[in-house]
């Protein structure tokens, strides 16, 4: 199969229409609550604080993630990476993964890059050199572990 087409969107909070804010609110809320049955604050208030990297095809959200610059000597944080179940099956993880991290290569210089995985999905991290920095943990009932990509 082909790459697929889409393009990136990166904005902030305030960059966003209404329509296009709860679409992506929506994906999310589907996805981590519904379908993993994890009922918790979605809506966690950092929205605000975030870089928010889009996949669209069609004016679609199709896959997406939060960016977190580095602070106060804490790493660039990745997080809420999310496909649409609807388009899973098209390696658009590897692909929001791979504009997440030239997001924050070309934002953040050579800042280190943090996630919480679930843990089941550590070894796509490690793919694209993420490595464990915590033992398993659980995050609202589902096991995680930290991991850092050196800048």
């Amino acid at each position: 199969m082909s790459e697929p087409t889409y393009i990136v969107e990166i904005k902030d909070m305030g960059g966003f229409s209404a329509h296009e804010l709860y679409a992506l609110l929506k994906l999310r809320v589907d996805v981590f609550v519904v379908e993993q049955n994890c009922p918790y604050p979605e809506l966690d208030g950092k929205d605000d604080r975030a870089l928010h990297l889009m996949l669209k095809r069609g004016g679609e959200i199709i896959a997406a993630a939060r960016i977190f610059p580095p602070h106060d000597g804490v790493p660039a944080k990745i997080g809420r990476v999310v496909v649409s179940p609807a388009h899973r099956g098209e390696r658009l993880g590897q692909a929001l993964m791979r504009e997440a991290l030239k997001a924050c290569a070309k934002r953040f210089a050579d800042a280190p890059v943090f996630l919480s995985a679930q843990s089941h999905l550590q070894r796509f991290y490690a793919s694209f050199g993420f490595k464990p920095v915590s033992d398993e943990y659980l995050e609202d009932g589902i096991p995680h572990v930290d991991m850092l990509k050196d800048g």
